[in-house]
Order: C-alpha cells, then structure tokens, then sequence
C-alpha cells in the first residue's frame, strides 16, 4: 500500500480540510457511550445533541441523565431529535428533560399517515452529532441505542463515531446551532437563551479533515461528490463498510472502474438488517458487481450499522450517511472525511476485523441466482426509486 504524506486536493472534491486536529475513533456503544457521557459530565456551558434514534433503553437512558444533570447545574442543552426515527421516545423521558431545564425538538415530526400522505417526509434528520462547549464533538453513525437493540444478537452492533478536538469544531459548532435555529424558526418557536461561545481546542493535534454535511439547500451532493473523487483516484485499496448499500449509476462505475484497473476493491454490507425490504433492492445489484471483479463481503457476527470508508490507507471517512438515495439525497447527514495514514490504518484494521468475521459472496453463485429471486430484487429496487421519486429528490445518482 502507497504511503502517501498527503493526498492530492481532488480527494476532497470541493471541500476544504483544516489542519490541526486531534481525533479518536469509536467503536460500537462500549467506546462511544462512555465518552460521550464524560463530555457531558464535564460540559460547563453548553451541550448540543442531534440524533435519528433516541431509543428507550440502559444505554440511552444513561446519556439522557447525564443531560439532565449538565441542565441542572446550569449548562444550556439542546436536544433535536428526528420526528420519524424518535417518535416512540417516551412521554416521561421528555418530560424529565425539560422539567430539567433542557430544551428537546423533533425534525419534522410526522402529521397523519406519514410519508403515504406526503413523501416528501422522508426527508429526515439522520445526523448523529454532539458538541459540548464548543471544544470536543463527536461525528458517526451511532444513535443513541443500545448494541443490542432491536436486533438482540450475540455480538454488539458495528459502528462508528469519532471523537474531535481541533480547528474542526468552528464549522462543527456552527452547523449544529444553525440547524438549531433552523428547526425553531419553522416551528415558529423562540431562539430561547443562548451562551456566547467560541470554540477552543488544544494545540498538539495534526490530522487534517473536513467536516462534510449533506442538505437540501447549499450542500445537497457534497458527501456524494468526495466518495466519487475518492473512488476515482483510487490506486491501491478501497474498502467500504455500509449497512444501507443502493448507489447509483455513477458510484457503481467507478466501483467498477477501480477494479478493472486492479484496484483491490472490498464492500461490506449486512448479512442481518432489520429491513428485509431494502436488503432485496441492495441484492439487485450485487451480481453486476461481483462480475466486474468487486468484492463482496456479508457481516453477519452481529448487526452492521457502519458508514465508513477507507481508500488507498490514507483517505478515510466516517459518518451518518449511507450510500443510499435515502442518505444521498433526501437526509441531512453529516461525514467527517480525513486526511491520516495513522487514522485510516486504525479503522483499515479494524474493518479488518470484521471482513475476517464475514462470509465473502461467490461471484459465480450470484450469475447462478434462480429468475424469481432476481425479479425479487429488482421489483424492490424499483419501489426504492419510486419512494425516492415521489420524495422529490429526482433520479439516483
């Protein structure tokens, strides 16, 4: 594998890295819980949390009183939890929050039935941050849930978030009080008290990364435009690991592409998943892929909920967004893309970990797979584009 001791700029296709930053990579709730919840214990001014799944259980319920006791003491803490992915929160846990003293939204709550009646509410607040007084954040795809929930299996849940102390948390901080703002002028509630607060961060830190959020308005294909420059210039490894796999046209050329030229090409999707659904559209695509020399791997020691991506042992990427229509165009999502040999070679081992635990597909029993299984798949595939189409998010990419 090359080492390279900086990649070329058309890596980050648009987006501009900073320097400076100390980062640490998270692996599944036995990492991330408690580090997020010494951060809160130490907030002193203010705490902002964004979530799609705020789940009633132990894991969940530990964050939600370390909130409560930061709001006690005085911290402001603004909680914005998604309408759809949080709906089932109970009662109580809201009221416990608030009587604290901490605020909680919900993104677009559902009206009616739903996404039946208005598709356009499939647009959801699927980003996973926090930033707490302005001087650590952490970015990945870990609701707030436990590892083993819903799907109780023997193994904890796989996923990703990273822990940031740098320049980092200008952008980070900003976007997650503009949001905040955003969701209260909507719903036509007030701004409530806010503490002047300027992020600050220690001194030593040297990775260079971009915070990278997709949205309907300025920023709608920023995190699909790097995964494409990255799998362009790919020259020696690529390995993915997302749980919601659908990309679109272009995405699967370059896969393709990169493979052809003799690129090692490695993708890790679920074995279990919790949307069988979804699963059959994912399957609709992997014989073509398998066919042009791509690597398909199925994880099934535990629930895979990973969106990360590792290319050419030096550019890595860890966030909310799956490489799905649902994710690419239509959720607001946020990545954190970064430019380290030394942190993409932790997570490359880690993924490592889970490829060796994995069951690699055989391309020739994927050209032998039975028609009706195929038509199956590609009758799944279609309804996702068509949900994507009524959404009004236009063609896949």
């Amino acid at each position: 594998m090359t080492a390279h001791s900086r990649l070329n700029p058309s890596f980050f296709r648009g987006v501009e890295p900073v320097s400076g930053n100390r980062l640490r990579l998270l692996q599944s709730g036995a990492e991330f819980f408690p580090a997020l919840i010494a951060a809160i214990d130490a907030a002193r001014d203010e705490i902002h949390l964004e979530t799609y799944i705020f789940n009633a259980d132990s894991s969940a319920a530990a964050v939600r009183d370390a909130l409560i006791d930061a709001a006690r003491r005085g911290v402001q803490v603004c909680v914005l939890i998604d309408g759809v992915g949080s709906r089932d929160l109970p009662t109580d846990w809201l009221d416990a929050l608030k009587t604290a003293g901490a605020s909680v939204r919900a993104y677009r709550p559902l009206v009616g039935n739903g996404w039946r009646s208005n598709p356009r509410s499939l647009r959801r607040l699927h980003r996973k941050l926090a930033v707490i007084d302005a001087r650590i954040a952490f970015i990945g795809g870990m609701n707030l849930i436990d590892d083993f929930e819903p799907i109780p299996l023997a193994a904890p849940r796989l996923d990703y978030s990273v822990e940031v102390r740098g320049p980092l948390l200008v952008p980070v901080h900003r976007s997650v009080r503009h949001l905040w703002r955003l969701v209260a002028f909507t719903q036509l509630q007030g701004r409530g008290r806010t503490v002047a607060i300027e992020p600050s961060w220690p001194t030593d830190g040297h990775v260079r990364a971009a915070f990278v959020v997709r949205d309907n308005f300025a920023h709608r294909r920023d995190i699909e435009r790097v995964y494409l420059a990255a799998l362009a210039l790919a020259r020696d490894e690529i390995v993915i690991a997302n749980a919601y796999f659908l990309p679109g046209h272009r995405f699967r050329k370059l896969l393709k592409k990169a493979a052809a030229r003799g690129v090692p090409v490695h993708l890790l999707v679920q074995g279990h998943t919790d949307h069988l659904f979804f699963q059959a559209a994912a399957r609709a695509l992997y014989r073509d892929l398998l066919a042009a020399g791509v690597n398909i791997y199925e994880f099934k020691a535990s629930e895979l909920h990973a969106k990360v991506a590792v290319v050419d042992g030096h550019w890595a990427t860890v966030g909310s967004s799956n490489i799905d229509p649902f994710s690419l165009l239509l959720a607001r999502e946020a990545n954190l893309v970064v430019d380290d040999a030394g942190f993409a070679r932790d997570l490359r081992q880690r993924l490592q970990q889970a490829l060796d635990q994995s069951v690699a597909l055989d391309p020739a029993d994927w050209q032998r797979r039975s028609w009706p299984r195929r038509m199956l798949s590609w009758l799944a595939y279609g309804g996702v584009r068509l949900m994507v189409g009524l959404a009004g998010a236009g063609r896949l990419i």
